[in-house]
């Protein structure tokens, strides 16, 4: 669990979940997201914790390179990675953020679907990036 390749990629995971989550989130899906806001008022902080924030990411990361490390079966190739990191997109994006449209004022059905995408592709690079650290961490 705290092996040297899991501990690199649980670091390449991080860094990706910040600058991934900034490119994504932040650049690409703030004019996305414009008028699809919920009507829940003061949801979002107008400016990020940004500790809890590298916190959370390293946290993600670090159960997402030991989960993958427990299913790859030692095959860490990028479509391995990619099809995992799809199947964790298709459960944050798509699971976990349905039941916050159904249970919270967040927002609305398109808003929710553009994030499910969003999930989608941000867990994908991530699982690539993750195959790719073990394939070549193992193979050194």
């Amino acid at each position: 669990m705290f092996s040297k390749t899991n501990l690199i990629s649980t670091l390449v995971g991080a860094v990706w979940s910040y600058v991934g989550g900034y490119l994504l989130w932040s650049m690409l899906g703030s004019s996305l997201f414009a008028g699809h806001e919920g009507t829940a008022t003061g949801l979002w902080k107008e400016t990020p914790d940004q500790v809890h924030n590298i916190i959370a990411g390293v946290i993600m990361a670090f159960a997402f390179s030991t989960i993958y490390s427990k299913l790859s079966n030692s095959e860490h190739s990028i479509s391995n990675g990619a099809t995992y990191g799809l199947l964790v997109g298709l459960f944050v994006g798509f699971g976990e953020r349905w039941y916050d449209f159904a249970f919270a004022n967040m927002m609305d059905m398109t808003g929710t679907i553009i994030n499910g995408i969003l999930n989608l592709v941000f867990y994908c690079i991530l699982g690539i990036l993750t195959s790719m650290v073990y394939n070549k961490v193992k193979s050194a």
